[in-house]
């Protein structure tokens, strides 16, 4: 939940009504945006 609220600046409140699985969605669309070279294999 860091990492989401980190990169897309949202507060804990934000994330209490999503899923597990929004949760891990999320999570990965953060770690693509902050790293984008990583996302892509290089």
């Amino acid at each position: 939940m860091a990492d989401i609220a980190f990169v897309f600046h949202w507060p804990p409140a934000a994330m209490d009504d999503l899923s597990v699985a929004e949760l891990m969605q999320w999570r990965d669309r953060a770690a693509q945006r902050h790293n984008p070279e990583q996302s892509r294999g290089s």
